[in-house]
């Protein structure tokens, strides 16, 4: 998506510069380049370089795992704002790591690292990327646990800022509870004159206590005068911290103009301190990703029983019944029906599919493809089109062929099988020794009696029989019938007053 274009306005990508190239890459190469792009009023002005604070301890999460590795509908919290930069058209993406850098390895190939050696502040955070900051630049800044925040949002901000000239523009809203927020205190012509923090009723008046529009944490910058306001920022406060808003009062003491863009949507600041806030924007994530899938033609029964991560897709007329989970990259074709309570995690569904009451992990489950209800599919299963895994089954490693069926009751490990094939119920495929595993082949057309066995490596040609309760341990040729002890089995016996002998011996 282009810089500024889902907030509306079509812009242009300009030639040679694609996107995801100008987002994506970390290389030294990459850094150095400045994206160009096209504003709203025609002019050609710099992508912005984005920078997220992620150095905070996240001390109230109460978890050995960094905060913003915590997860999100499918990312780590700090991967939300990442993709935002990205899609917003950022030429460089900086995220700011505490000491050991913990985001680094998570955040390879997607973005920067700048590491700020001590918690000063925020001011100090974005002072740690100043050298990946050149003065021609559009600085925009952001904390990395703000997951809601939009890319439209960031372009639009970057896009205001540029056509104002202003020095600094700050990302402002408007809430009907401001308890806890700085309040942007404004100047007779409009423009922002500081930022006043009210954690802490001393630290404002009566009046800017009153005031109802806040600081959302999210600011643009000139480059050139925010290296020249963070050098002279002060600590002056109880903590001894240098903090961002501070930069503003500092730019307007140089006759530079500091103004301010008003979010619409406030839930896009919501911010992650602890789990109960976790829980609460995971929730309103949850509706938007839900919203989404509706608004594109896809009926989720309940959104209230029902989980769907940000990177999964959905194609029209499917619907989502009651108590399912979607996760990863799973993809759902158009017309298929997924539930009640099934899981699928990084699965692909083709189109007119049906998974019922089902657990599957990293398969493919090709077109009009019927799964269920309790079976399990784990990874490399592979179900090709109008195939069928039945009640209490289970595949894994293996390719079913297209309108190949196993009903019920059975486990196929590492096997592959043909196309237009009956595997009757209670069909095991034992394919470990002890110390390796073996792969199962059965061709297509084949006729799989019950409770049939089949020892690994063995393979059964086209259309062959095996007899019910049979061992299959050798390979049967196409068109054959083998089973086990014999094709005619021995005889039956029936021991006639059995039943009562075990009483009597009872009794005695």
């Amino acid at each position: 998506m282009a810089r500024g274009q889902a907030a509306g306005e079509p812009t242009d990508q300009a030639a040679g510069e694609p996107t995801d190239q100008a987002a994506g890459e970390a290389t030294a190469e990459a850094a150095g380049r400045r994206a160009r792009a096209i504003s709203y009023d025609g002019s050609v002005v710099s992508a912005p370089v984005v920078v997220i604070l992620a150095a905070g301890q996240g001390t109230r999460m109460r978890s050995a795992v960094p905060k913003l590795l915590h997860p999100l509908c499918g990312r780590a919290i700090i991967e939300w704002s990442v993709a935002a930069a990205r899609d917003a058209g950022a030429s460089r993406i900086v995220v700011v790591d505490a000491p050991g850098e913990p985001l680094r390895q998570h955040l390879a190939g997607r973005a920067e690292i700048a590491v700020q050696a001590e918690p000063r502040g925020t001011a100090d955070a974005v002072r740690a990327a100043a050298g990946m900051i050149a003065p021609e630049d559009t600085v925009v800044v952001l904390n990395g646990d703000l997951p809601l925040i939009a890319a439209a949002t960031i372009a639009d901000l970057h896009d205001r800022h540029n056509r104002t000239a202003a020095a600094a523009t700050i990302l402002t809203a408007v809430l009907r509870d401001p308890r806890g927020f700085g309040r942007i205190v404004r100047a007779a012509d409009g423009s922002v004159e500081r930022v006043v923090e009210t954690k802490v009723d001393a630290d404002a008046t009566a009046a800017e206590r009153e005031i109802d529009e806040i600081n959302t944490g999210v600011f643009a910058f000139a480059g050139a005068a925010l290296l020249i306001a963070l050098a002279e920022v002060r600590a002056d406060n109880a903590q001894g911290e240098f903090y961002l808003p501070d930069v503003l009062p500092v730019l307007r003491a140089h006759g530079q103009p500091v103004h301010a863009c008003q979010l619409a949507d406030p839930a896009e600041t919501l911010q992650i301190n602890d789990r109960v806030q976790l829980a609460a924007v995971r929730a309103e994530a949850q509706r938007r990703i839900i919203e989404r899938h509706q608004l594109s033609g896809v009926t989720v029964v309940d959104p209230s029983a029902t989980s769907i991560d940000v990177d999964v897709t959905l194609g029209q007329d499917t619907v989502i019944a009651p108590f399912t989970s979607l996760h990863g990259t799973t993809s759902v074709g158009a017309r298929s029906t997924i539930g009640p309570q099934s899981t699928l995690i990084d699965t692909r569904v083709g189109d007119g599919a049906s998974v019922v009451h089902s657990y599957l992990k990293s398969a493919d489950v090709g077109d009009g493809v019927s799964v269920g209800p309790f079976a399990y599919l784990r990874p490399g299963a592979v179900l090709r089109e109008g195939a069928k895994a039945g009640t209490f089954v289970e595949i894994k490693n293996s390719v079913v062929g297209a309108r190949t069926k196993v009903p019920h009751l059975s486990y196929i490990g590492d096997a592959d099988i043909g196309e237009d094939t009956n595997l009757g119920a209670g069909t095991i495929t034992a394919n470990y020794d002890g110390q390796h595993k073996h792969r199962t082949r059965i061709g297509s057309r084949v006729k799989g009696g019950v409770d049939t066995s089949f020892v690994a490596p063995v393979t059964v040609g086209d259309d062959a029989w095996t007899a019910a309760g049979s061992v299959i341990g050798q390979d049967v040729p196409p068109g054959a019938l083998a089973g086990s002890p014999g094709v005619a089995r021995s005889q039956q016996r029936n021991v006639e007053g059995y039943a009562e002998r075990r009483r009597t011996q009872a009794q005695e």
